[in-house]
């Protein structure tokens, strides 16, 4: 692959990634993922 290819692949890659963010931040899973992460957090240090 020449270098130009990479860079296109890597953008695509990029805003391929952002609308995937985005859609999940439109369906609400920013907060199932904070909960999980905030329990998760609690069981590695011991308070959950």
């Amino acid at each position: 692959m020449d270098s130009r290819a990479k860079r296109v692949a890597r953008i695509a890659g990029l805003f391929t990634a952002c609308g995937f963010v985005l859609y999940g931040a439109l369906r609400g899973e920013v907060s199932v993922v904070l909960n999980k992460a905030v329990n998760l957090c609690f069981e590695c240090i011991g308070l959950g």
